[in-house]
């Protein structure tokens, strides 16, 4: 049986680990094919060999870059709940940037190329999965705490885009907007605090 060659896969490896490592320290707009290829010490010709342009490559490199979304907890109300999760996710925004740079660079098209639409047919098969794979793995969470039995019973049917919107949202707002005085789990609890208000009535809140 002939052995398949190694040399691809770790000269893709070592493509992805130095876009990454460029992604962390500079963000997506370090991640040129002059800077990649030295850091990688791979030639040009490598590179396109694996990947069409640098869009595809920061989408492959920000699948080692991002953490994993936390996890909801076991126990407590659906409002300690969620409150719990939109807590770990203000940590997770605190202290990893590249989280949020992900989602502003995904959502917004930014060095993509002529002719891009996000979801659309011209879409990269990296960026596709990439976004796929993080709706649904920061979405997730806040399904499982707002599809619950208990929580449908206080607060109807939740639209999943508009619950993360206006709980994470302003999280992802303040590290945007680089103030060293943002308050993540003063927000995280007022979002919690706004998002609860309009959809339970005064006499129900807990």
């Amino acid at each position: 049986m002939r052995r398949r060659d190694p040399r691809p896969a770790q000269s893709r490896a070592k493509l992805i680990d130095a876009a990454a490592d460029l992604l962390r320290e500079a963000g997506p707009s370090a991640v040129t094919v002059d800077a990649v290829v030295a850091a990688a010490d791979v030639s040009r010709a490598t590179f396109y060999r694996h990947f069409a342009g640098t869009a595809e490559l920061v989408a492959a490199a920000f699948h080692v870059v991002i953490p994993p979304a936390p996890a909801p907890p076991e126990s407590g109300s659906v409002r300690e709940q969620l409150l719990a999760l939109t807590l770990s996710q203000a940590r997770l925004i605190a202290a990893v940037p590249a989280t949020t740079t992900f989602l502003a660079w995904l959502s917004l098209g930014a060095d993509l190329g002529a002719g891009f639409r996000a979801g659309g047919p011209d879409e990269l098969v990296e960026q596709r999965t990439l976004r796929e794979r993080v709706a649904e793995q920061y979405l997730r969470p806040f399904d499982e705490v707002l599809g619950s039995p208990e929580a449908v019973a206080q607060l109807g049917h939740v639209d999943r885009i508009t619950a993360m919107a206006l709980l994470v949202g302003p999280l992802a707002m303040g590290r945007l907007s680089t103030l060293t005085t943002f308050d993540y789990e003063a927000v995280a609890r007022a979002a919690v605090d706004g998002f609860w208000a309009a959809r339970v009535p005064r006499d129900a809140q807990t």
